[in-house]
């Protein structure tokens, strides 16, 4: 019985709602998502390119460190 109470108390509360205010609501959650979205997407940008620049910045030790080529194949 309690379930029935809590699930009829959720609908009604959407009802008793000014449908104004739901509208209000939704936008404002769409609005919300949408610019967590462009945040995310700012976020990877600054990350792809603090990638690119530390690239940039290696000393050629770094670089020979993180090459795949071994130079005992070419001995």
């Amino acid at each position: 019985m309690g379930q029935k109470r809590l699930n009829d108390d959720i609908h009604s509360l959407k009802d008793r709602l000014n449908p104004d205010l739901v509208q209000q609501l939704s936008s404002k959650k769409k609005q919300l998502k949408s610019e967590e979205k462009a945040r995310q997407e700012q976020e990877k940008q600054r990350k792809i390119k603090e990638r690119q620049r530390k690239e940039a910045n290696k000393s050629f030790e770094e670089l020979l460190n993180d090459s795949e080529l071994d130079w005992h194949q070419f001995k």
